[in-house]
């Protein structure tokens, strides 16, 4: 696989450098750990009104959880500020990756269904909890399994890396 020179480039800018290479406690790890912490507010709370929608704990009322979309934007915007910095870091790691590819395509198909479920769910004041129902529950599966997957392969990115960095393959 030949990779593209502009890895390179963006591996040596100071950002890059400082980001892989820096002692400071606000490195590499502190911004994957706020990483982490962006997708349990994410993934967390759209898990909670997923389960919900499927029948765990009915004795809740599904109204009330339209507030936990307002911790999942704020969740989304962490993830892109930290995922931006963290692919910085290591592109060519990042990009040499199919399972890269997977997860963006697995959060994007996740966004649209917590979209979704906003607005055919949540957005209508008049339904009935029956209703919001009805209208959620095979959004909400779909949902559910679009979000495992893209945790999965987040996951799995360290693990199935072809290069750490531009002409430096992985584990090597």
């Amino acid at each position: 696989m030949a990779v593209p020179d502009i890895f390179n480039t963006v591996e040596h800018t100071g950002l890059s450098h400082w980001l892989r290479e820096s002692p400071s406690v606000f490195g590499f790890y502190f911004f994957l750990t706020v990483h982490a912490i962006g997708m349990s507010l994410l993934v967390g709370a759209s898990m909670v009104i997923n389960l919900r929608m499927l029948g765990v704990g009915s004795s809740i009322p599904l109204k009330p959880l339209k507030g936990l979309f307002t911790i999942m934007w704020i969740g989304f915007v962490v993830n892109v500020v930290t995922g931006v910095l963290l692919v910085t870091a290591y592109p060519t790691k990042e990009f040499t990756n199919y399972d890269f590819y997977g997860k963006l395509a697995f959060v994007t198909l996740a966004m649209l269904s917590m979209r979704k479920i906003y607005f055919q769910v949540f957005s209508d004041a008049s339904l009935s909890e029956g209703e919001m129902l009805a209208k959620g529950k095979a959004l909400a599966k779909w949902s559910l399994f679009f979000w495992i997957v893209a945790v999965t392969l987040g996951r799995l990115l360290s693990e199935t890396a072809i290069y750490e960095t531009y002409g430096h393959r992985a584990g090597g």
